[in-house]
């Protein structure tokens, strides 16, 4: 009888999934700086995640001309077009006025969402105004690439409550400047105790070394991470569930209050988190 029930409800929720229309995913990998061999596969890794979970449909470019608000020919789709934007970018894109002026408008005032990647706080230093949405800017990664321990400081968030509470990852991780807690909602951080913080380039005296945080930039939503340097990473089922629901609730109000759930687990996972 419960086994007809659970697939039952599988159906309804499966159903009602179906029914929810797929948001439009810009994703941009455009390099003017350092170039990461990995933004091939993290963006085919996103388009793959919004298409296996229905979610979002992926729009992906190497350069910044569908963020405008002009009317564009050929078939081209212009910012309106898109429900939330992503980077995986480094060094000054060449946007111009308008452009910019498009994506904070999109953000700030239509409520789109934005998703970092990366290197995209290593983006538009001589633009402030991209700073303050994203939440900083790289300054450096002391300890490169290595086997960094990380603490999950809010288990409550969708993508990041399948994660345990530490973990280790080998990947890349940044320290940034012209960042503050207050200013966002940490959701991973590394492990002050297990660093070496005699590393001559390690600048932050507070030991604050964030990973993941959400915050809201106006009315819309911000997500970034800044896990994602080496490819193996993104081959990782946490790490991918991480930027599903990351991109989720970015892209859809009040998201992270409904989790993603496969058709029986829903019942079974999902009820304790409605």
């Amino acid at each position: 009888m419960l086994r007809r029930v659970i697939a039952a409800i599988a159906i309804v929720a499966s159903a009602a999934l179906a029914q929810v229309p797929r948001k439009k995913l810009l994703a941009i990998g455009e390099v003017k700086g350092w170039q990461h061999d990995s933004v091939s596969h993290a963006l085919a890794t996103i388009e793959r995640l919004g298409k296996e979970s229905g979610l979002w449909d992926t729009y992906i470019r190497t350069d910044t001309e569908l963020i405008t608000r002009r009317k564009l020919e050929r078939n081209a789709r212009n910012i309106d077009f898109f429900d939330a934007i992503l980077f995986y970018t480094t060094g000054e894109l060449p946007m111009n006025d308008e452009q910019k002026t498009a994506l904070m408008t999109a953000i700030r005032d239509q409520g789109k969402g934005f998703i970092g990647v990366h290197s995209a706080t290593d983006t538009f230093y001589d633009w402030p105004e991209f700073g303050e949405m994203i939440g900083g800017y790289f300054d450096q990664h002391p300890w490169n690439t290595f086997n960094a321990p990380v603490i999950v400081e809010e288990q409550s968030h969708p993508a990041t409550r399948h994660f345990p509470k530490d973990f280790v990852i080998l990947d890349e991780i940044y320290q940034f400047k012209n960042w503050s807690r207050d200013k966002v909602r940490v959701l991973m951080r590394l492990d002050e105790s297990k660093l070496d913080l005699n590393n001559k380039r390690v600048k932050r005296a507070d030991h604050d070394f964030a990973v993941t945080w959400v915050k809201n930039y106006g009315k819309g939503r911000v997500f970034y991470s800044s896990l994602g340097h080496r490819d193996e990473v993104w081959d990782r089922p946490d790490v991918q569930k991480m930027y599903l629901e990351g991109a989720r609730s970015a892209a859809e109000p009040g998201a992270q209050k409904r989790p993603i759930c496969a058709q029986a687990e829903w019942f079974v996972n999902c009820s304790r988190h409605a």
